[in-house]
């Protein structure tokens, strides 16, 4: 397991600017049918959805063909990820995920989407252990293509701890990835900043109740509610293009029940670039890359989150990032399990 060895070795070492703040801590529950809970003093902090694919009406395969973890806030008390159903049933929580796939014999399949018999499924859990500290969760995870068949294998690895960060309470999240070819055939991945890449989409209440206070702070400053940028894949060239390419965080504060949070999502050096990102007022971010898998060099990926109650500044995400880059090496093909 050394990737998990790995993982755990960075997160918790040398963080100068986040204390941690654990009482009794976490602790994952027993599993059920479709999900396992993981607590913090007692309260919900993360929560592994699995679900088995359904294919008994097109409504339950919408639910049941992707996993994703949802998240709490600090508090416990609020769920900020939406999970099936609302604006855009696919965005859920945290998520992973191409919709332009090319593998075998030109075989082409949309793993964001998840159309025609296309879905990612759980296949077993490798690791889950838990701390007063911290708590880390390892699942192999199948992506299945036009035919159902399974073409590429995932270990999923997610980390979560209790920290505070310039005088705020929040998780640091780390989300890692590595990607396989299932039977050695090569395997390219490609989207757009909307419909692939890593994640982040917020609660159905901000879209039905806030998206006009949602705002972006970034490397350059404070957006305006509502603005957003989003890398324009129809015109690679197009001017704005470069403001929302390789950005080392991105922030998104959104309103949620009533209170507001922010988001901090963390891009690390070794992940493959350019790296381009997306931004909607209704509570989706992240960012997508162009990369290609073979039998000797599956895919790598490494992220973090920041999540907290209020708001932040430029400087305070930017310590975030600095500890992320100078904490986390990148991972090596035998990191996996």
């Amino acid at each position: 397991m050394r990737l998990v060895a790995l993982l755990s070795s960075f997160a918790f070492c040398g963080l100068s600017d986040l204390v941690s703040l654990a009482a009794d801590g976490f602790q994952w529950q027993a599993p059920a049918a479709d999900h396992v809970d993981l607590t913090f003093d007692g309260r919900p902090a993360l929560r592994y959805v699995m679900p088995q694919l359904d294919e008994s009406s097109p409504e339950r395969r919408n639910e049941t063909f992707k996993p994703f973890h949802h998240v709490w806030s600090p508090d416990g008390k609020t769920l900020l990820t939406k999970g099936t159903g609302g604006l855009y049933p696919h965005h859920r929580g945290l998520f992973y995920g191409f919709n332009k796939i090319t593998y075998g014999d030109g075989k082409q399949c949309d793993a964001w989407h998840c159309t025609g018999k296309a879905y990612q499924s759980h296949r077993e859990a490798l690791l889950q252990k838990a701390t007063k500290r911290f708590a880390v969760q390892s699942v192999r995870i199948d992506w299945h293509g036009e035919d159902g068949e399974v073409f590429a294998h995932e270990t999923r690895f997610v980390e979560v701890s209790r920290q505070e960060h310039y005088g705020a309470e929040g998780w640091l999240i780390t989300f890692a990835s590595q990607l396989r070819t299932a039977d050695g055939q090569p395997i390219h991945l490609d989207g757009d900043p909307q419909h692939a890449g890593f994640q982040f989409r917020a609660s159905q209440y901000v879209p039905d109740h806030a998206a006009q206070q949602t705002y972006y702070l970034r490397p350059d400053g404070k957006g305006e509610p509502g603005e957003t940028r989003n890398w324009d894949h129809e015109h690679a060239d197009a001017p704005g293009n470069a403001r929302s390419e390789n950005l080392p965080w991105n922030a998104m504060s959104v309103v949620i029940d009533g209170k507001r949070f922010t988001i901090v999502y963390l891009d690390h050096p070794s992940n493959p670039k350019p790296a381009r990102y997306s931004e909607r007022d209704y509570g989706r971010f992240g960012s997508y890359f162009v990369a290609d898998v073979t039998a000797d060099k599956p895919l790598d990926v490494m992220y973090r989150l920041w999540i907290q109650a209020g708001e932040m500044t430029v400087d305070a995400c930017q310590s975030l990032s600095q500890t992320f880059i100078v904490e986390a090496p990148p991972m090596q093909p035998s990191d996996a399990p």
